[in-house]
């Protein structure tokens, strides 16, 4: 029996009292005097359950999922507003809340980090809060955006050397990025529907022009909703790599980048099963996420992400137990010491 652990969790339904206290900071950065404290936050654990209970919860067990990965909400993250000030000190209340649910839930969520990402500042000042989520809080993995700036594309690519402080911390702790964007403030890209997924098959042509995995052997991405548009042109990438006298993808890239199931319908799943090798992909759900409603065609929710998996013919159950399980336990390695240490 396979412990279905779902790699992509947001807390989208984080007590309204985050939102108002962040309105607040956003209003400080024209007006100084008005700046929240963050000792002026007060979220109880009784609200936090409530939160949780009511909604994520709620849900795996309805769906039949036991475990998620869950970080902070990925368009509240919001880079592109103010400084790194501002991004420093709002990362850190978001991890920690991502922290308390864990630690209320210890056998249903395990933490990932956000990043105290901003424009034009050096990657380099997030380590700080990825050393203390996961030395402290035990995180096991963080989301990386590769455009702070918010649909503007102001950063270097992945493969920059600007980002390798980053790199080598995750290499050093054994921890996997999931490649997240956040809102978008270019009117051109709705945030959800546009802007995730252009990111996510960004990322993915940046590693393949480049040699960041020559450098970082161990490296691992996990680029979400399914590859964007990666799977379903998978020939276009493959002519691409050709073309650029790069290894095949096999080797190239895909001992450093997975895939999760974010994909809501079941032709889409059954592409991504067909084309991915299964050893690159893991279950996920984003649930209570960017498509939260009921499929006309179907009656059950889009975001129902394991239905899909369960109907497709494109895996044995052997191959079921290593999407589900047994990819994540070896990508997420701290998730299998964490599990370990459950007993399961």
């Amino acid at each position: 029996m396979s412990l279905i652990i779902d790699v992509h969790g947001h807390y989208t339904t984080a007590p309204k009292a985050l939102e108002e206290w962040r309105n607040r900071q956003i209003a400080a950065i024209k007006d100084p005097a008005s700046k929240p404290k963050v000792s002026e936050l007060k979220i109880s654990d009784d609200e936090l359950r409530e939160t949780i209970e009511t909604n994520q919860l709620a849900k795996m067990k309805e769906r039949g999922s036991d475990l998620t990965i869950f970080s902070p909400r990925a368009s509240f993250m919001a880079h592109h507003i103010g400084d790194f000030e501002v991004s420093s000190t709002w990362a850190a209340i978001c991890n920690e809340l991502c922290l308390r649910v864990s630690q209320l839930f210890p056998e249903n969520f395990v933490p990932a980090a956000m990043l105290p990402q901003s424009p034009g500042v050096d990657p380099a000042t997030c380590i700080p809060e990825l050393v203390k989520c996961v030395e402290q809080y035990g995180n096991v993995g963080i989301n990386l955006n590769p455009d702070p700036s918010g649909g503007h594309w102001t950063s270097p690519p992945l493969s920059d050397k600007s980002w390798y402080p980053i790199y080598e911390k995750m290499v050093e702790y054994d921890i996997p990025a999931m490649i997240h964007v956040s809102t978008s403030c270019n009117s051109c890209f709705h945030t959800t529907g546009a802007h995730y997924l252009n990111a996510d098959t960004t990322a993915f042509m940046q590693c393949l022009t480049s040699d960041l995995f020559k450098d970082f052997p161990t490296l691992k991405f996990l680029i979400p909703h399914g590859g964007g548009a990666v799977p379903y042109h998978w020939g276009r990438f493959r002519g691409l790599a050709q073309e650029l006298k790069k290894p095949l993808l096999s080797e190239h890239l895909l001992n450093n980048i997975f895939f999760d199931t974010c994909v809501y319908h079941q032709p889409g799943i059954d592409l991504l099963t067909k084309v991915i090798p299964v050893k690159n992909i893991m279950f996920a759900s984003e649930m209570i996420g960017a498509v939260r409603g009921i499929d006309p065609e179907t009656g059950h929710y889009f975001d129902d992400t394991k239905r899909y998996i369960e109907s497709t013919a494109n895996l044995s159950a052997e191959e079921r137990h290593q999407v589900y399980e047994g990819n994540a336990r070896r990508v997420f390695s701290r998730l299998d010491t964490k599990l370990k240490s459950q007993g399961r």
